[in-house]
C-alpha cells in the first residue's frame, strides 16, 4: 500500500491558477481578494480536498473560530429559538456566529459540512430531524472524523447519534418521554380516540414522538389504530391540509388529536374550525415544542429548553462540558386545549 500524497497549498495554487501567496490570503480572509480569484480557489481547494496543516493554523490560533450552525429553515421557529441560544453562547464565548440552512436536503447538508472543514470552522453544530439511513451515516461518519482532523468539532444536536467510534459530540431533549407525557395527558382526560399528526417514517424526530404516543397508549391499555396515524410534514399548511382530508370522509372518529409540533396543531385548528368543530368542546388537541403560536392558540404542549439546547451544544463544542451524549428534559405545558371526558379506567 502506498500513503497517498498530501496536498499541499503550493497544489491549490497551481491548480487555481495564483501565486501561494493569494492562496494564503483567501484561506485566512485577512486581505480583500477579487471575487472571482476567491472563487478560483475555493474551487482548487474543494476539488483537491485540502484542508490547512497544523502549522498554517496555528499561525491564526490568537483568533478563535466560527461556530457554524446548520438548521433546515430559520423560518421555523424551533430551528430559530435554538439558533438563538447558539448565537447567544457563541457571543458570550467571544465567537462569531454562521448560520447555513439545507432546506431539509440531506445532500446540501453534507455539502455544507465539507464547506465549513475547508473554512475551519471551530464547531459544526447540526440541528434537528434527519433520514438516519446507512449512507448518511457513512458519509457523516467520514465529515466527522475529517474536521476532527482539521481541528473542528461535530455537534449533533437533537438528533440521533452517529455509532460508537464517530466524534461527534451529542445534545438532544427527551423526546420520546416528552410525546409519552402529552398523550398520557389525554389519556388520563378520558380520551381513548386519540389521532397522531404528522407521521413522517424514517425521520428521527417523528418516529420518537410516534413511539412516545404508542408507549402510552400500551400502557394505559388501548389498541393501537394504524387508522389513526396520519402522514404529514411538520408545518402549518401540512397539518391544515391532513385535517381537511380526514374531515372530508365524515364525521371525525376521534375525540382528541396529537400534532406532532405546534406548527401542525395550528393548521388543523384551522380546519377543525372551518368544518364547524370547536376546540376543546368536540376534539380536543395537544401539541410539541412550544414555540409560537402555541400561547396564542391556547394550545397544551411540551415545552423544548431550545435555548439551553443552543447554549449546550456551544459548551460542548468548546469543551466546556465534559458529558456526552446530554439529554435535556421536557415538560407539559397544560393551557386550554384539551376537555376532560370524566375519569375511566384503563383498557376501558
Amino acid at each position: 500500500m502506498t500513503t497517498p500524497k498530501r496536498v499541499t497549498i503550493r497544489d491549490v495554487a497551481r491548480r487555481a491558477g495564483v501565486s501561494v501567496a493569494t492562496v494564503s490570503r483567501v484561506l485566512g480572509g485577512d486581505y480583500p481578494v477579487l471575487a472571482a480569484t476567491r472563487n478560483k480557489v475555493t474551487r482548487a481547494v474543494r476539488e483537491l480536498d485540502y484542508v490547512p496543516n497544523a502549522h498554517a493554523r496555528a499561525l491564526s490560533a490568537d483568533r478563535p473560530g466560527a461556530i457554524a450552525i446548520v438548521v433546515n429553515s430559520v423560518a421555523v421557529p424551533y430551528y430559530a429559538l435554538i439558533a438563538q441560544g447558539v448565537e447567544e453562547q457563541a457571543a458570550q464565548e467571544g465567537r462569531l456566529s454562521l448560520i447555513c440552512t439545507t432546506g431539509g436536503d440531506t445532500a446540501r447538508e453534507l455539502s455544507i459540512v465539507q464547506l465549513l472543514r475547508e473554512q475551519r470552522a471551530e464547531a459544526v453544530i447540526l440541528v434537528g430531524s434527519v433520514i438516519v439511513d446507512e449512507e448518511y451515516r457513512t458519509r457523516m461518519t467520514e465529515y466527522a472524523h475529517a474536521l476532527a482532523a482539521a481541528g473542528s468539532r461535530l455537534v449533533l444536536c437533537g438528533r440521533p447519534p452517529l455509532g460508537e467510534g464517530a466524534p461527534a459530540l451529542v445534545v438532544g431533549f427527551d423526546n420520546t418521554g416528552g410525546a409519552h407525557a402529552v398523550t398520557a395527558h389525554l389519556l388520563s382526560a378520558g380520551h381513548r380516540r386519540i389521532l397522531y399528526l404528522g407521521l413522517r417514517p424514517g425521520h428521527s424526530t417523528s418516529d420518537s414522538r410516534v413511539a412516545g404516543y404508542r408507549s402510552a397508549l400500551a400502557e394505559y391499555g388501548v389498541p393501537g389504530d394504524p387508522s389513526l396515524e396520519v402522514e404529514a410534514e411538520f408545518d402549518r399548511d401540512a397539518g391544515y391540509a391532513a385535517m381537511n382530508r380526514r374531515l372530508a370522509a365524515g364525521p371525525p372518529d376521534f375525540t382528541a388529536v396529537f400534532a406532532g409540533n405546534d406548527l401542525l396543531a395550528a393548521g388543523a385548528v384551522q380546519s377543525l374550525r372551518e368544518h364547524g368543530l370547536r376546540v376543546p368542546a368536540e376534539v380536543s388537541i395537544v401539541g410539541y415544542d412550544d414555540v409560537p403560536p402555541a400561547q396564542d392558540l391556547g394550545l397544551t404542549t411540551v415545552h423544548l429548553p431550545h435555548d439551553e439546547l443552543g447554549r449546550a451544544a456551544v459548551r460542548l463544542a468548546l469543551g466546556r462540558l465534559t458529558s456526552s451524549p446530554m439529554t435535556l428534559g421536557t415538560h407539559i405545558v397544560v393551557r386550554d386545549s384539551v376537555r376532560s371526558l370524566g375519569p375511566r379506567r384503563s383498557g376501558s
